[in-house]
């Protein structure tokens, strides 16, 4: 009797084994490795000894095409070579095969080379684009789990950071899928440089994508709702592209710290030079671990110079476009 109570529970085991729900399996998933085929003419998206951009992140995004065909999804890719596909034709690969998910997949770089940490762009809005800052929150702390042991901060911000009037094209066109740019480490980092040469540290996040779009598709996306439904903030300076790598950038950090310092003034003229410090720092550095604490100082700062509309638009901006993932 026991003999035959053991064998049952077993074969109940087996079926639900052979049952169990597999999140990806199914789903359309557009993989998009950024930028490709512009060494010529693209002359800073390339580390201290000569790594480019575009060839950690095809060789990262054909690992996780064959972890997620493997897991039973449908893949699309938007080049799979050295090539130059344009901005709006990879995110129409998404929009035309009604994707459940696109992921655009970046490395970062800067001027300071000491900086490195994660960094993920949803498009618009943290109130109205729910999906992407979900996916964004759980695929950078996979991200940081794997390649930092958990131990960095997360940056989730809005495309709107760093491309301030209309955002990034690839996440632009594609509103509407759960969609995200992930800038995994910092390529201008001499020791991140080495790590990001070698596949099995690729493979690394390559694994850690999956696992993270795994739990996205377990927990069920948030609603993405229309654009600026709720509030549309005006531009705000940044460098940008090649503008990052000048040696301006440097002074991102200094002016935040002498920010912070001349906050604890009452005098007027100090309060003024506190907020050009933290405006000067998330100008320099849009996408930093301080800049959501920078944009909170400045609406703080304008608080006390007594201006509510800018006020207003500061404290709307830190919590529309940042969030901040501590380790």
């Amino acid at each position: 009797m026991n003999r035959i109570l053991f064998l049952f529970s077993f074969v109940i085991l087996l079926a639900g084994c052979e049952t169990s729900e597999n999140s990806i399996e199914g789903k359309t998933i557009v993989l998009d490795p950024g930028h490709g085929g512009t060494a010529e003419v693209d002359h800073y998206r390339v580390g201290p000894t000569g790594e480019r951009e575009e060839w950690i992140n095809l060789r990262v995004a054909l690992m996780l095409q064959d972890l997620l065909i493997e897991e039973g999804a449908e893949v699309l890719m938007t080049r799979t070579d050295d090539s130059d596909v344009g901005l709006q034709e990879r995110a129409q690969l998404a929009v035309d095969n009604n994707a459940d998910l696109f992921l655009s997949i970046h490395h970062n770089a800067i001027a300071d080379t000491s900086v490195n940490f994660p960094v993920v762009y949803f498009h618009g809005n943290a109130s109205e684009n729910r999906a992407g800052l979900q996916l964004g929150k759980i695929l950078g702390q996979k991200i940081n789990d794997a390649l930092f042991d958990g131990e960095e901060p997360v940056l989730v911000a809005s495309d709107h950071t760093i491309f301030t009037r209309s955002g990034t094209a690839v996440l632009r066109h594609s509103y509407g899928i759960p969609g995200i740019i992930t800038e995994a480490s910092f390529f201008t980092n001499p020791d991140e440089e080495q790590r990001l040469k070698e596949e099995d540290y690729n493979r690394k996040e390559a694994e850690a994508l999956v696992e993270g779009i795994s739990e996205f598709f377990e927990a069920g996306a948030e609603p993405i709702k229309e654009k600026f439904s709720k509030i549309e903030l005006p531009s705000f300076p940044v460098l940008q592209a090649e503008g990052r790598m000048s040696p301006e950038v440097l002074g991102w950090k200094s002016a935040f710290e002498q920010a912070q310092e001349l906050r604890e003034s009452s005098e007027p003229e100090k309060i003024i030079q506190a907020l050009e410090y933290a405006t000067e720092s998330a100008h320099l550095f849009p996408d930093s671990p301080v800049a959501k604490q920078a944009h909170e100082l400045r609406a703080e700062l304008l608080e006390r110079l007594g201006r509510p509309d800018e006020t207003h638009l500061a404290r709307k901006r830190s919590e529309e476009f940042y969030k901040l993932l501590r380790p």
